[in-house]
């Protein structure tokens, strides 16, 4: 029998992440072969993800990051099932380590299959629900390039955007950071009135039809009166022309030509977990 020490086993654990005791068994049953090891990690987690498959993973860190250049940016979520997992360092870390690998990328499938520590970003998900007993997943995956990028993370890791804007001028930082923010907390359907899904805009035209009758108004003057609280949903609703949480007497594009009389929100993506 091979002698595994506890170097061996702590070195295991920085490799795979794995529990001290679940290196330690798996050097033994591999005889002190770290390759044989990280492969009976594996062959682990495919069993307890094949018996945790249906399960809800709702839970979880989604981090935001932007590129040393500011022109691309991508969101991703490290999926979970309970908070007491998402909270964990381990997880966070791992989930920014990741989110790091995934600005290399433009789709989430060629990120799950990129190299990570000498297994696929797919394989180390899958360790990674043997070594916590969770399903450990990729939720979202969200690019944005423009030709100024910033981010916000809420408090938590519960709410991570991203924001393009037009140009690289001074104080882009700044407007990036503050419409990413804005995002986060007033969560717009879409950036503005073209953006906005027809269904939606179908909807909200019949409820407010619906709600026009209950109130008695005429059947003639319920499509002008309809258009009107459309523009009300748009103003409330579209992240350029919602009132900015810093500053009520604007709106976010006023606000951002104000940084610079240039300068537009060309983009944005949220990704909201819980």
């Amino acid at each position: 029998m091979a002698n595994i020490t506890a170097a061996d086993v702590n070195k295991l654990r920085k490799m795979t992440g794995a529990g001290m005791m679940d290196c330690k068994k798996a050097l033994v049953e591999a005889e002190g072969d770290f390759e044989k090891a990280i492969e009976i990690l594996r062959k682990k987690g495919q069993k307890v993800a094949a018996k945790r498959a249906d399960r809800d993973s709702s839970e979880g860190a989604a981090i935001a990051k932007v590129n040393g250049d500011n022109t691309s940016g991508v969101i991703i979520s490290l999926n979970c099932e309970t908070d007491f997992v998402a909270k964990n360092d381990s997880f966070v870390g791992l989930a920014n380590e990741l989110a790091d690998l995934a600005l290399g990328f433009d789709s989430k499938d060629d990120f799950l299959a990129a190299s990570y520590n000498g297994m696929s970003v797919s394989e180390k998900l899958t360790e990674q629900t043997g070594v916590i007993g969770e399903k450990i997943e990729i939720g979202s995956f969200e690019k944005l390039n423009a030709p100024f990028v910033g981010s916000y993370i809420h408090a938590g890791n519960k709410i991570a955007t991203l924001v393009g804007l037009s140009a690289n001028v001074n104080g882009a930082d700044v407007a990036a950071k503050d419409v990413a923010m804005q995002a986060a907390a007033m969560n717009p359907v879409a950036l503005n009135e073209e953006g906005v899904d027809q269904s939606i805009i179908d909807k909200e035209i019949e409820i407010a039809k619906d709600q026009l009758r209950q109130e008695g108004k005429p059947e003639a003057m319920l499509d002008n009166i309809a258009k009107g609280k459309l523009k009300r949903f748009f103003k409330d609703n579209t992240l350029v022309n919602q009132t900015f949480i810093k500053d009520s007497k604007q709106s976010v594009a006023q606000y951002v030509k104000s940084v610079d009389s240039t300068l537009e929100v060309t983009g944005f993506s949220r990704v909201a977990l819980g």
